[in-house]
């Protein structure tokens, strides 16, 4: 009954959205079989041989579950609170803690050769894949062949199909034993094929980098990896801070000095003076003024850059710190009602109307959005904290429920 009542009162948005990936699904399924000639003679011509092509081509399929999901990626649609209490859980701290006890000598060494502490890489192990105990079960070669012939981002995702075919051609990886994401990521560490070809490492030294079945080699990967990516030794990823009262909120999203943070009134979570370094930080606020804030260090743009989220780099970094000792939020984050992308769909429209550039609607609310939001917060004069809550919602005249 309840099933049925909800159902019915849903907003016409969410009716819309099924539609949109419905048509979506169905273009993708027209388009299949021209796409796929196309790619065979892309990946023909990348080195790719006509018996693999033969052996793969001929299966591949359109997945709709694949479709589906990309349009409702969590980092898109989750509040932080949402997003953040599934990942860092204390069973993913426990876990973390008994394997960094389990792989110590392992760890140790891969921190000393990448420069990549343990606790980080195991962050990162534990968020992609429960530690190895779940690496997905969807077929990456049919779910990267669906995204490539898809119209959002088929380039980036056809490159991704061609070196996976490389891939198996070069290590002779079955396409049965290529199982991962919906979006084609792989093993323990979830990378996708470019990541696998550019950076797997064969650790144990078995003649082959085996992602699925080597921890050792998964966990050197990653190492390896991080450090390609900018992996600064030595240093933290961040941390959560304390804002003064009376806060410039148009400061979120600005990179300074610490020191100047520190002039600024920022303090550590616990109520302490901010340390200062010879660093930069940027001011994050995933949850507007009413939640947790933070600040990101270097290497909290090289998480970024293996997951564009703030939500994913905060998660990340915060498990790391809570494997090896530290405490949970100083400032939890706080419940709040979950926007649709045709939600923030809408209120990218509304604030282009108003003079207010967010850049193309794309349901997803970037850096560019959250600049312009909170010039509209600032005019409107409520907090201008980028966040799109009920006042916001109200101030543009769109129905937040």
């Amino acid at each position: 009954m309840t099933l049925v009542v909800a159902m019915l009162a849903a907003p016409t948005w969410a009716n819309a959205a099924d539609t949109d990936v419905t048509q979506e699904i169905a273009q993708v399924t027209a388009d299949f079989p021209q796409c796929l000639q196309s790619f065979a003679e892309q990946a023909k011509a990348q080195g790719v041989t006509d018996a693999t092509l033969n052996t793969h081509l001929k299966n591949l399929k359109v997945v709709n579950r694949v479709i589906e999901l990309d349009r409702k990626q969590p980092e898109f649609t989750s509040t932080f609170a949402g997003y953040f209490n599934q990942r860092v859980t204390d069973w993913r701290v426990q876990k973390g803690r008994e394997y960094l006890a389990e792989h110590r000598a392992l760890l140790d060494k891969l921190s000393q050769q990448y420069g990549v502490p343990a606790q980080y890489l195991l962050a990162f192990w534990g968020m992609e894949t429960n530690f190895g105990g779940y690496k997905g079960k969807m077929p990456v070669l049919d779910s990267l062949a669906t995204l490539a012939c898809d119209h959002r981002r088929s380039s980036f995702f056809t490159k991704e199909l061609i070196t996976a075919l490389q891939l198996s051609q070069k290590y002779d990886f079955p396409a049965e034993k290529m199982q991962g994401s919906w979006a084609g990521a792989m093993g323990h560490t979830q990378f996708m094929p470019s990541a696998y070809a550019s950076y797997a490492v064969d650790a144990d030294g078995d003649g082959k980098a085996d992602l699925w079945n080597s921890t050792e080699d998964a966990l050197a990967s990653a190492a390896n990896f991080l450090q390609h990516l900018g992996w600064q030794r030595n240093q933290r990823w961040g941390r959560e801070v304390l804002l003064p009262q009376a806060f410039d909120f148009n400061l979120i999203g600005q990179t300074k000095s610490l020191s100047e943070w520190q002039k600024l009134g920022l303090k550590e979570a616990n109520g302490s003076v901010l340390p200062v370094a010879d660093m930069t930080a940027t001011l994050y606020l995933p949850a507007g003024h009413q939640g947790p804030a933070f600040i990101g260090y270097d290497n909290f743009e090289v998480i970024k850059r293996w997951n564009r989220s703030d939500f994913y780099a905060i998660s990340v970094g915060h498990l790391a710190d809570r494997i090896v000792g530290a405490g949970k939020l100083a400032k939890a984050p706080p419940e709040q009602q979950r926007r649709s992308r045709e939600q923030i769909k809408t209120l990218q429209q509304k604030l282009n109307e108003l003079g207010f550039d967010a850049g193309k609607p794309d349901g997803i609310l970037g850096s560019n959005s959250r600049q312009s939001l909170r010039a509209f917060q600032a005019s409107k004069g409520l907090i201008p904290d980028g966040f799109p809550d009920d006042d916001t919602f109200a101030a543009l005249g769109i129905t937040s429920s």
